[in-house]
């Protein structure tokens, strides 16, 4: 999807539970920062959040912009049937790019 984000823990951590309070609040900070430049981006009508670990065993946020007329809409996203990029020529670069300096705004 367009604008699509994993925010990965930098500290080794399998469950959200195995976090003290400071961390997991540090945590939530964080991913409350990276949702909100995201949607600033991308005018994303909602953002998706999904954390799993089971196919790789290290705390992560996936976060995915939905927009209207998204290919899963009124659905859940199915990552796996994505088969082409939704970027053209040098787009990812450059959400790459604009979504670090929002970022370090602060």
């Amino acid at each position: 999807m367009r604008g699509y984000c994993c925010l990965v823990l930098k500290q080794y951590a399998v469950e959200l539970y195995e976090l003290g309070a400071a961390e997991a609040c540090a945590l939530m900070k964080d991913l409350q920062r990276v949702a909100a430049a995201i949607q600033k981006i991308t005018g994303a009508v909602k953002l998706n959040y999904e954390i799993h670990g089971n196919t790789l065993p290290h705390l992560h946020v996936h976060l995915f912009p939905r927009y209207k007329g998204d290919p899963f809409e009124d659905r859940p996203i199915n990552p796996r049937l994505i088969r082409e990029s939704p970027y053209g020529e040098g787009e990812f670069e450059s959400f790459r790019c604009t979504l670090q300096a929002q970022l370090s705004r602060g």
